[in-house]
């Protein structure tokens, strides 16, 4: 008798047409074949993963840096600017007092030549509380006189005139008004004259 194999001609294991099967079926099979899941390409990708994290937190730490920078100058610049605000508040008001402040300059002049010396003291005391007054918030004389040199920076020349004597040419032979700053800044710029 004679049997039929009934697997005759039937390839069970073709390693020929492996292409199309099974991929895990072909690695076992072919253990040489390289896979795209090795654990090295794996560490590969990690590691530039890693590196294009390190990169960017390194990029996010320079624009924090900068930004916090840019923000302490800006802190910096609004104090000041604060402070310079508050120095010179007043401005406007100590501007509208000068005249009166001049006027009673001169009114005292004439008051301390009165033989009545009630009046003297008393519109001294005034005067001397109004001056006081004025430097408490901040007001301060330019001091000049005459034979200082002219500075443009923190004098008006009103006129000139002939020199009196020959050590007083471009320099200031008369003080017409005075002249006031508040803090470092002049609000009243002195008058004067200038010998040619």
């Amino acid at each position: 008798m004679k049997f039929n194999n009934p697997f005759k001609g039937k390839n069970t294991m073709n390693t020929e047409n492996t292409g199309n099967q099974n991929p895990e079926l072909e690695n076992e099979l072919n253990p040489e074949t390289p896979t795209t899941d090795t654990p090295e390409v794996e560490a590969a990708e990690e590691l530039t993963v890693e590196q294009q994290l390190e990169e960017q937190l390194a990029q996010e730490k320079d624009k924090f840096l900068r930004l916090f920078a840019e923000f302490e100058n800006y802190k910096k610049r609004t104090t000041k600017e604060r402070i310079d605000l508050f120095k010179t508040a007043n401005q406007e008001v100590l501007q509208a007092m000068l005249p009166v402040l001049d006027d009673f300059d001169r009114a005292m002049q004439q008051i301390s030549k009165s033989e009545d010396e009630a009046l003297v003291k008393g519109v001294e005391l005034i005067h001397e509380k109004l001056k006081s007054t004025l430097v408490a918030k901040g007001l301060e004389h330019v001091e000049l006189k005459a034979g200082d040199d002219f500075n443009a920076d923190f004098a008006e020349a009103i006129t000139q005139i002939p020199a009196p004597s020959a050590d007083l040419k471009g320099k200031i032979v008369d003080v017409i008004e005075k002249g006031y700053k508040l803090g470092d800044k002049i609000i009243r710029f002195p008058k004067v004259v200038i010998g040619q």
